[in-house]
């Protein structure tokens, strides 16, 4: 078996990637503690395309807020509408 050597680069560079990966997940949870998320913020979390996202909006589904150009979305509203929309398999 061969044997590796690790070097302190290796461990810098180690270390760079984990501290990015822990800034990302804190970045993806801080949305969720928002009461308001813009429409890329919902998108994201929802893993939705824009099409959808307006279809939601259009008929009603998604409440939400505009002002100026920018959209807004109650995050209260969204966990009513997924908790609304939910299907019981045994129905």
């Amino acid at each position: 078996m061969a044997a590796t050597i690790i070097t302190t680069d290796d461990l810098r560079e180690f270390k760079m990637e984990l501290l990015q990966d822990i800034r990302q997940v804190l970045s993806e949870d801080s949305t969720q503690t928002k009461q308001w998320l813009r429409s890329s913020e919902l998108r994201k979390m929802l893993k939705i395309s824009p099409g959808t996202l307006q279809n939601l909006r259009v008929n009603g589904t998604l409440p939400y807020t505009k002002i100026g150009g920018v959209i807004y979305y109650d995050y209260q509203d969204i966990l009513k509408m997924l908790e609304d929309n939910k299907f019981n398999a045994e129905q």
